[in-house]
């Protein structure tokens, strides 16, 4: 009878343990998802496991509630655009040298997480490694990412601070757009 009952609670367990998982692989699903669709030039997708508005919230602060729904459209659709022809083209070229990824379980505080990631590189001189901590938060059921630091450094913090502050203290919400779409243009006619 013993046995009969380690038995099933083994079963019990083994069962379970699939659920148990499941939370931390849908944290961190989307932010696999933008590495791997970034290294093999899947931009569309990549944008796609984007928390937009919490990236806009942070980038503008009160001013992202002063811009008209239209204009803060118009900014995510330009912010992933300019995000995606500048930064993910870096990002390619380091990884045509990658060696591994490798992810730690995500820290998640109710609906915000933080997931650690460290990636090899084997350049042809050197080993580099480099760890990266991603800030996700839950969009309408599903986990997105927000940022990235690498070591300890916000990408958006970097954004914020050095172009969008100062921009929007020029000339608020109406510059801000305008000189976006100038180096959106510059950047279209590069290609």
């Amino acid at each position: 009878m013993n046995a009969l009952r380690s038995l099933s609670l083994l079963a019990t367990l083994a069962l379970a343990l699939p659920a148990l998982a499941a939370p931390n692989e849908a944290v961190t699903k989307p932010v696999k998802t933008v590495v791997q669709s970034v290294r093999y030039n899947k931009d569309d997708l990549a944008l796609k496991q984007l928390a937009n508005e919490e990236q806009g919230r942070f980038l503008l602060g009160e001013d992202w509630d002063k811009g008209t729904p239209a204009q803060r459209q118009e900014f995510t659709k330009l912010f992933n655009s300019l995000f995606a022809k500048i930064a993910f083209p870096k990002v390619r070229e380091n990884f045509k040298n990658l060696a591994s990824i490798t992810y730690e379980d995500p820290a998640v505080e109710g609906t915000k997480a933080k997931v650690k990631s460290t990636i090899v590189i084997e350049h042809p001189v050197k080993k580099q490694e480099m760890k990266l901590q991603y800030s996700l938060a839950q969009d309408k059921g599903a986990w997105k990412v927000v940022d990235v630091a690498v070591l300890g450094d916000s990408m958006l913090t970097g954004i914020r601070d050095d172009q969008v502050r100062p921009i929007m203290k020029q000339g608020g919400w109406d510059h801000l757009l305008e000189l976006m779409r100038k180096k959106e243009a510059e950047l279209t006619a590069k290609k």
